[in-house]
């Protein structure tokens, strides 16, 4: 659902209210991510409001282009006392962390912005729209309802999370509604070139030996799924950290011959799964059955347990919903 003036006017009064916000993006955080975040760091500043800005994993270096980037931490004050929490691009509480676990008793009340499909309305105040490509595209409508001026620092910010999530314009769902977005924060003084090349072109050399590792362990299965997995001995021989693959994801759902990919990083107690598929297919539901959410066409989880454990039951159920919507389709036919 879009955002109606209920919404808004319930926003403007718990941000008239509030004395101190606490701002959270999702763990593992993306260009939308920190493009939200920072977004929301430059309309606190504009309302006057004070606030932290807040991710477990901080912002990846490709972002330190952006305005306020410097002000993201790792937790949130120890000290203070937070009135209300605006959580952005989280798809369901547990995306925020420890940021938000470890807040004390009572919690402050949620204001949930997002445009996941799978989100849970988890907030208080839920402004969700699956229709937006990024959540940064539904900042960009609400921002200035809210009396904030799209300032060239805001639109840097804001266009960031739309290129990054429609990986340069390229995805299904992209219409002109977006590029009349881009268009305006481009005339606000946001820099396209610059916000392409850093956040979708340029890569450390980890993620390219990430890729290298990657490619070499692929495998594709009889139902068209290709995928990967890459051990935490292999991560840390080449000094990759994170829950990213970089993009490893989307370019094993570029070949012709899978319906869906999907991508496993080990860490110390965990997997972290990123799934991708090109139409007619759909990973959302996989995801969500996996404890995890996303979109039709790019989703993920993370699970506890050895990386031989996490294989086989992603492998397993991903072939099993490859055939499902094969046979859906073929039925529809």
């Amino acid at each position: 659902m879009t955002f109606s003036d209920e919404n808004v006017g319930a926003i403007d009064e718990l941000l008239s209210e509030a004395q101190n916000v606490l701002a959270i993006t999702h763990i593992g955080p993306d260009g939308d991510a920190i493009g939200s975040l920072t977004a929301m760091g430059t309309a606190l500043k504009q309302l006057s409001k004070s606030g932290s800005l807040v991710c477990d994993d901080g912002a990846p270096a490709r972002f330190n282009f952006l305005p306020r980037v410097d002000r993201i931490q790792k937790f949130p004050e120890a000290d203070t006392k937070y009135d209300l929490v605006i959580a952005l691009d989280c798809g369901d509480m547990s995306r925020m962390g420890q940021a938000y676990e470890g807040l004390p008793a009572p919690r402050p009340t949620i204001i949930n912005i997002d445009h996941h499909v799978t989100n849970t309305y988890f907030g208080e105040v839920n402004v969700v729209d699956s229709d937006c490509n990024s959540t940064t595209e539904i900042l960009y409508k609400l921002l200035p309802q809210l009396g904030v001026q799209i300032s060239t620092e805001l639109a840097t910010s804001l266009l960031t999370g739309i290129v990054t999530d429609t990986l340069g314009f390229r995805t299904v769902g992209v219409s002109s509604a977006t590029f009349n977005a881009a268009s305006e924060l481009m005339d606000a003084g946001a820099d396209l070139s610059l916000i392409t090349a850093q956040a979708l072109l340029i890569k450390p050399l980890a993620t390219m030996r990430l890729w290298q590792i990657g490619l070499d362990n692929m495998k594709l299965e009889d139902e068209g799924l290709l995928w990967t997995s890459i051990s935490r001995v292999e991560r840390r021989s080449i000094g990759h950290v994170g829950s990213s693959s970089g993009g490893l994801v989307n370019m094993l759902a570029n070949v012709d011959e899978a319906a869906m990919s999907a991508v496993m990083l080990e860490d110390d107690t965990r997997v972290y799964v990123g799934f991708r598929c090109r139409p007619p297919f759909n990973v959302a539901e996989l995801a969500l059955n996996l404890g995890g959410g996303g979109h039709p066409l790019a989703a993920g989880c993370t699970l506890e347990g050895s990386l031989r454990d996490v294989e086989h039951l992603v492998v397993g159920m991903a072939r099993e919903t490859i055939r499902q919507q094969r046979d859906l389709l073929k039925n529809a036919g």
